[in-house]
């Protein structure tokens, strides 16, 4: 009777742990690109700061918001996309000067660990690479809500991010010091819960 007992048992545990219930995991978002922005500032000349608007890009995020250190960030920048307020700087940043385009076809940033700050804030630690040089980078993460689309129904989670880095310490030195050394790194970022889009498509089939 005992054996019967512990085979049972065994038998239980085994079903519960490979059930997906028991599986917690944080949610894929992807992102939703007519509402996520992601800019950067540099200094002109003492006068103002330029801006650049990265319009070209793919990634994702995971969240949990339960477990929000256990979230991942991955995001590849494409630089041919970015836009400012001058064609001709547009076509320049392109260039041999400042991203070299042709050779580097895309920024990277992947995160290795996220840690919590505030009930709504956290730094999402990671590896940024542009021009074939990788070093690390610190974003400064604030979540501002989650919840259901009042219009598409869709589950959306936004989220503010910002971030400071030196062009020079990738290779991009070109005009230095009028043109600034620090770029100001601005996201405005909204995901739609790809995990929770597939479930109600599947409810409503």
């Amino acid at each position: 009777m005992n054996f019967a007992k512990n085979i049972l048992a065994l038998v239980s545990a085994i079903v519960i742990s490979s059930s997906p219930i028991a599986v917690s995991a944080a949610d894929k978002y992807e992102f939703d690109k007519a509402h996520t922005n992601i800019l950067f500032y540099v200094n002109h000349l003492g006068f103002s700061d330029m801006v650049g608007h990265f319009t070209d890009y793919d990634g994702y995020f995971t969240f949990d918001e339960k477990k929000p250190q256990e979230s991942t960030v991955e995001v590849t920048l494409k630089p041919a996309g970015i836009k400012t307020s001058s064609d001709k700087l547009d076509s320049k940043l392109q260039g041999e000067d400042f991203f070299k385009t042709s050779q580097f076809p895309e920024i990277k940033f992947v995160s290795n660990n996220i840690k919590v700050t505030g009930d709504n804030s956290g730094e999402a630690s990671g590896t940024l690479t542009m021009l074939g040089v990788s070093k690390p980078l610190i974003l400064s993460v604030h979540f501002n809500k989650a919840g259901y689309h009042p219009i598409t129904n869709q589950y959306v989670a936004g989220f503010t991010a910002s971030a400071t880095i030196k062009r020079s310490e990738f290779g991009m030195n070109s005009y230095l010091p009028m043109v600034g050394d620090d770029v100001r790194i601005e996201v405005q970022a909204e995901g739609i819960n790809i995990d929770r889009k597939q479930q109600e498509e599947v409810k409503h089939k």
